[in-house]
């Protein structure tokens, strides 16, 4: 028994989209990040919340994070206030919350389930040109 297969379904391997002229342009000024203001953390906040809202602001991810980012983390920051200040507490909502902070990559196992890997800034060392006046100047004694 043969099987024919639906007409929209395609064949073979898949062909790659199409890229449009200036692509290679467009992605590395897309790398560009624009200056974003970080809102300051609401002073009636949980301090869990508080604590969790400077550290986003000192973590390396940090200076990826652009005003919708800051935007989301704000809005969980109040969620997560508000879950800790209730009474009643429901697991389902802490997992909501929990679910939403790894889109923003906050612990260091989301950043590596989606290969995003932060190093600290390796030491700037001299040019080439600086050291070679720094070895003439010993040289002749200066």
């Amino acid at each position: 028994m043969s099987y024919a297969r639906p007409c929209a379904e395609p064949r073979g391997r898949p062909r790659p989209p199409a890229r449009a002229p200036g692509w290679r342009r467009a992605a590395r000024d897309a790398r560009r990040c624009r200056p974003t203001k970080i809102p300051n953390a609401d002073r009636t906040w949980h301090p869990i919340a508080k604590r969790l809202w400077d550290s986003l602001k000192e973590s390396g991810q940090a200076d990826f994070y652009q005003a919708s980012d800051w935007a989301l983390a704000y809005s969980l920051c109040e969620d997560l206030s508000f879950y800790k200040k209730s009474g009643k507490r429901s697991g389902q909502m802490l997992q909501t919350i929990y679910s939403a902070f790894e889109r923003l990559l906050v612990a260091e196992g989301d950043r590596r389930r989606v290969r995003v890997e932060l190093h600290e800034p390796e030491p700037e060392e001299q040019s080439a040109a600086v050291l070679a006046i720094a070895d003439y100047k010993k040289d002749l004694g200066l």
